[in-house]
């Protein structure tokens, strides 16, 4: 066990000895001294896991039944838990996968402190018929626009190949700071990112004057962390709301960055 006020982990082994049905609610309840609903609560935000020979995944249900040898942890987070997600928007269902408008706050992937506010658990949740969900691309919590969702194994691991073999088009928007030069063909930045090569292409699209900001499409070809918004800034046009390559001046705008157009042949 290890605790620090609301942070609290438990890792919880199944006594061989004891007798009867054991579930994860009532073993994790006994160690942690939570409430049963406070623990049901942590399963469906994806903050409990069982390990059983050697795999370890989450576990939701709460009557699953545990074996002699199988381990259960909890990983609360009282601040975690107590996220309201935002709501993601579906475009289009295509049965084998679906494509979502993900919004600004909504994670890509969870973490072992819960998968609540992510867009793979909100798709799982929410699309009818229900179907798994699994990411084959991530956006940045503070970025917004389309993701694609896989809802079988094959569908995804196509998608995800298309992505390396950069057979998928995927054109961003961001409005940054100051007016970016107009050109009839898009400026091209190839500055590697982290010693791993890097290659945006951006066009100014409008310019607006009065708060000296720019509308720019940027395209890029490969998909390096926070690739867009490091090249941006390295040109000389934050994109605004950037709080960590911008200038600070909009530290109080969401990132204006958006995945705006997927393009590719299904």
């Amino acid at each position: 066990m290890q605790t620090d006020g609301q942070v609290q982990e438990f890792h919880v082994s199944v006594d061989t000895s004891k007798e009867g049905e054991i579930t994860p609610v009532t073993l994790l309840a006994d160690a942690s001294g939570l409430s049963k609903g406070q623990i049901k609560e942590a399963m469906l935000k994806g903050a409990v896991w069982h390990t059983r020979a050697g795999r370890t995944q989450r576990v939701r249900k709460a009557k699953k039944i545990l074996k002699p040898g199988d381990e259960v942890h909890l990983y609360y987070n009282r601040d975690i838990l107590q996220e309201t997600p935002p709501q993601a928007q579906l475009i289009a269902d295509e049965v084998a996968y679906s494509v979502w408008y993900k919004p600004y706050g909504m994670y890509s992937q969870g973490s072992k402190w819960g998968d609540h506010c992510t867009i793979s658990r909100w798709v799982e949740t929410h699309l009818q018929p229900q179907r798994p969900a699994f990411i084959i691309h991530r956006l940045d919590r503070a970025a917004s626009g389309l993701i694609l969702i896989g809802h079988t194994k094959t569908a995804t691991r196509a998608l995800a190949k298309m992505f390396e073999q950069r057979r998928l088009s995927k054109i961003y928007q961001v409005v940054a700071e100051g007016e970016f030069p107009h050109a009839e063909q898009a400026l091209t930045i190839s500055s590697p990112i982290d010693g791993k090569p890097a290659q945006s292409h951006a066009r100014a699209l409008c310019y607006d004057s009065q708060n000296n900001r720019s509308l720019v499409e940027v395209k890029i070809d490969s998909g390096r962390k926070h690739q867009i918004r490091r090249h941006m800034a390295e040109l000389g046009y934050p994109v605004v709301g950037d709080r960590l390559h911008g200038n600070n001046t909009s530290h109080n705008r969401d990132l204006q960055l958006s995945a705006h157009e997927l393009s590719f042949t299904c």
